[in-house]
């Protein structure tokens, strides 16, 4: 005998009295004694019986609930548990609902602890803020693919290839981020994307560095405005920008002549690198004080206290048609001390760059401040050649 389907119909539903109504093949309309309704489904999967809720009438109409019942039938045919099912469901439509800015926000503040100044600088989160969330930041995590990666680097691909690589990098990171959180990504969406980019055409060139033949020169020609102060410094230690622009007076030893660099100046991750002494010669001790003479709270304040910009030096040099650029004392040095013969781990070390490897660094103890005293002054005694070893004196301070 074949079971009957199909009893209730959609007028006769609001006059049901209160109890559960059958409509065949395991469809029940459920009705309360305040008047409220509900669709049930019940069927059997491996043997177990199971009741199966479908929503509320009349949100869920009588055709509704038949298609819902229908779909929910044919799972339980196939040995499919409907409830697992939906649940399953359920929880993919809640992964898709991950928004690739979302992500990317929540793997900045995991990452913080490891960058320096836990990352207030903006320098990480920067390449994906400016290139990538514009493009796929609304993007759910799922449908992040190597087509939307590629869209999204192909204008700064070639222009930009330092830039690109960063932005590729710190996606990738993301990506995997997301995995780690389960949330379903393409992990090789970013290599996938790099073949279909093909190979940059820009080639990085280095910054260019001044012969350290042509340093003294250079040195002699500078006056005495916060700007040529700061380059005096960086040229005199060797040490990069940042340091320089965010020095302030108690970082000096006046006594000892010592320049304490707080680890959170150096370059590298946070907790991978120290503070960082250098020995000053006595012509950077000069140049420190003629710079503590401008007052406030860095030694070399630009507009309204705050620190000389990062591209203050730079515009120095580039508007005396110069094309090598602060950076690139660094370079000079470092080929300084090659040619003139000086300890290799010794210039390495002024430079703030780790000699050895993970094993050899952990018993190094020393910063070899004894063995920098000199190589410092004599570097010094080079630069200060053409100048008479004596810094221009102050006639007022001006950037």
């Amino acid at each position: 005998m074949t079971r009957q389907i199909n009893k209730l119909t959609a007028v006769t539903l609001k006059s049901l009295s209160a109890g559960k109504h059958e409509d065949g093949a395991g469809l029940r309309f459920v009705k309360a004694d305040t008047g409220s309704a509900k669709w049930v489904f019940r069927y059997s999967v491996y043997g177990r019986r199971r009741e199966m809720g479908l929503g509320p009438w009349p949100d869920i109409t009588l055709k509704m609930a038949r298609e819902i019942a229908a779909d929910a039938r044919k799972l339980a045919r196939q040995n499919i548990d409907p409830i697992a099912q939906r649940q399953a469901e359920r929880r993919e439509a809640q992964r898709n609902l991950h928004l690739l800015e979302d992500v990317a926000r929540d793997c900045f503040e995991a990452r913080k602890a490891e960058l320096r100044g836990d990352g207030k600088a903006g320098r990480w989160f920067s390449p994906l803020e400016i290139h990538i969330l514009p493009r796929l930041g609304k993007m759910p995590m799922a449908e992040v693919d190597q087509i939307a990666v590629r869209d999204a680097l192909a204008p700064i691909w070639h222009d930009k290839a330092e830039t690109a690589r960063k932005a590729a990098n710190r996606l990738n990171l993301v990506l995997r981020h997301a995995a780690a959180l389960g949330l379903t990504v393409d992990l090789q969406a970013v290599d996938k994307a790099h073949a279909l980019l093909g190979r940059r055409r820009h080639e990085a060139t280095p910054i260019e560095a001044m012969p350290w033949q042509e340093v003294p020169a250079f040195y002699a020609s500078l006056g005495n405005s916060v700007t040529e102060l700061a380059l005096r410094l960086l040229i005199l230690t060797g040490v990069r920008s940042a340091p320089i622009r965010f020095a302030t007076f108690n970082q000096f030893d006046m006594e000892a002549c010592i320049w304490t660099i707080p680890a959170d100046h150096m370059k590298g991750r946070k907790g991978a690198v120290k503070d960082l002494r250098v020995p000053l010669s006595p012509e950077t001790m000069a140049v420190v004080k003629e710079a503590i003479l401008h007052g406030g709270e860095f030694l070399f304040p630009g507009l309204r206290g705050k620190p000389i910009s990062d591209m203050t030096m730079s515009k120095h040099m580039k508007g005396r048609g110069m094309s090598a650029r602060p950076h690139g004392f660094r370079s000079s040095l470092r080929t300084w001390a090659e040619d003139t013969g000086q300890p290799w781990e010794v210039a390495e070390v002024a430079l703030g760059h780790a000699i050895g490897n993970i094993v050899e660094r952990a018993y190094q103890r020393s910063d070899l401040i004894e063995k920098r005293i000199p190589f410092m002054a004599s570097w010094a005694d080079h630069v200060t050649a053409n100048s008479g070893g004596s810094v221009v004196k102050l006639s007022g301070a001006r950037l």
